[in-house]
């Protein structure tokens, strides 16, 4: 009996650690599920501009140009240029979004909203501060701007549900502009970050009649003097 206790033992020991070992939420299995790398039939090598925090200062965006495959299906694209936003960043003192964050689902809608459902690691693992918020949100307008065409707006969601800031202070309730450039930006130039979603956006001033907008209008000509008679 003491050898079978010595040969069973170690197999003994194992079982209790395994049991010991907390098993894997539903949450972490889907984060390895949605971390690997989406492949479409379609996937080009392409030259993809991201958008992550400059080297110096890091108050601000750069973009950068990666090779990504990516679809020609306009949702799998989205989801691919979101993923590299998180997962392959140059260095870790440029990421905008949290290494752990996972892009659970996206969504086209008919009139150019583009829908981004993170998981809650977004807000608990960035840094809170108005401007570390609008650089996040402003890094995935940009990207999605940069390589995408017919999306007008961007609208973030945190585990499917509307969060009322991003991580205390970026509001989340409105939607944010995404502008696909004319011509691609050259890296080394920063980019200006929106400050606040469309809804809280001020409304141009009106012009008067006949004034285009952004010019003075032009004075009126003074008449001539008259001579006093003599």
């Amino acid at each position: 009996m003491v050898l079978f206790g010595l040969i069973t033992l170690p197999g003994l020991r194992r079982a209790v650690q395994g049991l010991q070992r907390a098993p894997r939420t539903e949450e972490q299995a889907r984060r390895e599920v949605m971390q690997q790398p989406i492949s479409t039939p379609t996937d080009v090598n392409v030259q993809a501009q991201m958008y992550w925090l400059a080297a110096a200062p890091s108050a601000s965006l750069e973009p950068s140009a990666i090779d990504l495959p990516l679809s020609a299906d306009p949702v799998e694209r989205s989801k691919q240029l979101l993923n590299a936003l998180i997962t392959r960043a140059p260095a870790p003192e440029r990421r905008t979004l949290p290494s752990e964050a996972t892009l659970l689902a996206f969504y086209l809608q008919p009139d150019g909203t583009a829908v981004a459902d993170f998981s809650d690691d977004i807000t608990s693992g960035m840094a809170s501060g108005i401007l570390s918020e609008q650089l996040a949100v402003s890094s995935i307008a940009q990207t999605l701007g940069a390589n995408m065409t017919g999306i007008r707006q961007l609208k973030i969601l945190i585990h499917g549900q509307e969060a009322e800031t991003l991580a205390g202070h970026l509001d989340l309730y409105g939607v944010f502009p995404v502008n696909s450039p004319a011509a691609p930006t050259a890296p080394g130039t920063t980019v200006v970050v929106p400050s606040s979603p469309t809804p809280g956006a001020k409304k141009p001033s009106k012009t008067s009649p006949g004034t285009s907008a952004g010019k003075p209008k032009a004075p009126a000509p003074t008449p001539p003097r008259k001579r006093p008679p003599h």
